[in-house]
């Protein structure tokens, strides 16, 4: 695939279409990847272009709006107070949990199909991760005393409210040279997490939860393909337990629904649609969005994302293909084809924060894609986030002086 870096004519599609939507991904896209999620930082000035986006732009992440780990207390801090991102709607509006919590600009969440027993167990699943991940962390790290552990606790197991998630990239740091350590901290807490699924069916929860493993290589049977640690690339970072259905690629079906509902006066798939009445596979939203949307309210989608893996399977025959963000860039491209519209796919590349991914400008698109991926990136923004919000910014002031 040649890398085009040029954005003159997705430009000239922002200021000349009537009806278009941006869907974008957060970590890696306008927030640069840091080892601790507590550290995040996002721009002041990005804040504001989004505002000026209005209706026209959602979020779609795999993290979370509410929360000490929330995108909401960045937002906070970012404008040093927690009064004026309600005022004046100034909250990123989206979908966050992989299509789990919505929120709307002046930060009010909603959430549809879930059970309280689920909620319940969730709650008590950082809980459930403490012992465990002592244990491991002791067996891996023998010589580790007690006052590290909780230090490593409290960076690496994540309480977020629909999403308990474990991160590795503290205890990556403890020996960061020793590559079979690394895969040794992958293999055991994922075994940990699919332990926590058997233990939840156990309590009458089957079906209920699935991991997302990110960065990923696609999915066997149904389950995400852990990305195992290389010389060149850390590979997974993080496991999250997330709710069955919860997929990016249903969350832009939810974000189509409330988009086009606002615009005409009818939620084409019905007011209580939810990412548990979404279809399975991409084939059948499709046919899904043939069925209940118009040609005429279909937007021009413009996705953005920045964890796209691919990798050459171990008989050389074939690629592993995944990452957090490939299905809802899939089916956006799908949509635009089948629609008769250029939808555009932007990749931003991530490797320039903390975090270690393979880089464009140091082995183009080796581990991100392939030639015969079926994935296409319309642009590339090759010097990551602050390159992106720089020219999101832009595009924002454009649009709104050419609206009004």
């Amino acid at each position: 695939m040649e890398i085009n870096t040029n954005t003159l004519d997705l430009e000239k599609i922002i200021f000349t279409s009537k009806n278009i939507l941006f869907i974008q991904d957060i970590d890696g896209v306008c927030i640069p990847l840091v080892k601790d999620p507590m550290n995040r930082k996002l721009n002041k000035d990005y804040i504001f272009a989004v505002k000026q986006f209005s209706d026209e732009f959602f979020v779609l992440t795999c993290g979370e709006h509410e929360g000490i780990r929330g995108v909401n207390r960045i937002i906070e801090r970012t404008l040093g107070n927690k009064v004026s991102p309600k005022e004046r709607g100034l909250y990123l509006r989206g979908l966050a949990a992989c299509g789990v919590e919505y929120q709307n600009n002046k930060g009010e969440i909603s959430f549809e199909g879930i059970s309280e027993k689920e909620i319940k167990f969730l709650s008590s699943v950082p809980d459930i991760m403490r012992p465990k991940f002592i244990k491991i962390v002791k067996d891996l790290f023998p010589e580790i005393d007690d006052k590290s552990i909780d230090y490593h606790i409290k960076k690496s197991i994540c309480n977020t409210r629909f999403s308990p998630t474990i991160n590795f990239n503290s205890l990556f740091e403890i020996d960061k040279n020793d590559l079979n350590k690394r895969r040794d901290i992958q293999d055991r807490f994922e075994k940990m997490m699919n332990d926590i699924i058997l233990y939840a069916e156990s309590l009458g929860l089957r079906n209920s939860f699935f991991l997302h493993i990110s960065p990923n290589l696609g999915t066997k049977n149904g389950i995400e393909i852990i990305k195992r640690s290389t010389a060149n690339d850390i590979g997974s970072t993080d496991i999250q337990l997330l709710l069955k259905g919860a997929l990016k690629d249903s969350g832009v079906l939810c974000l189509l629904n409330k988009f086009i509902g606002d615009k005409t006066g009818r939620k084409p798939f019905g007011d209580d649609f939810n990412f548990r009445k979404a279809p399975t596979n991409l084939e059948a939203k499709i046919s899904f969005c043939k069925k209940y949307i118009r040609e005429k309210d279909m937007p021009i989608i413009i996705g953005i994302g920045d964890t796209v893996t691919s990798q050459k399977s171990l008989d050389k025959n074939s690629f592993l293909r995944g990452g957090s963000d490939r299905s809802f860039l899939e089916f956006i491209q799908l949509l635009g084809l089948e629609f008769g519209i250029k939808n555009n796919i932007i990749f931003v590349d991530s490797s320039y924060g903390e975090v270690y991914r393979p880089s464009i400008k140091e082995s183009g698109l080796k581990g991100i894609t392939d030639k015969q991926d079926p994935l296409k990136f319309d642009l590339v923004f090759q010097n990551g986030p602050e390159e992106y919000i720089n020219w999101f910014i832009k595009m924002a002031k454009r649009r709104y002086q050419i609206k009004n």
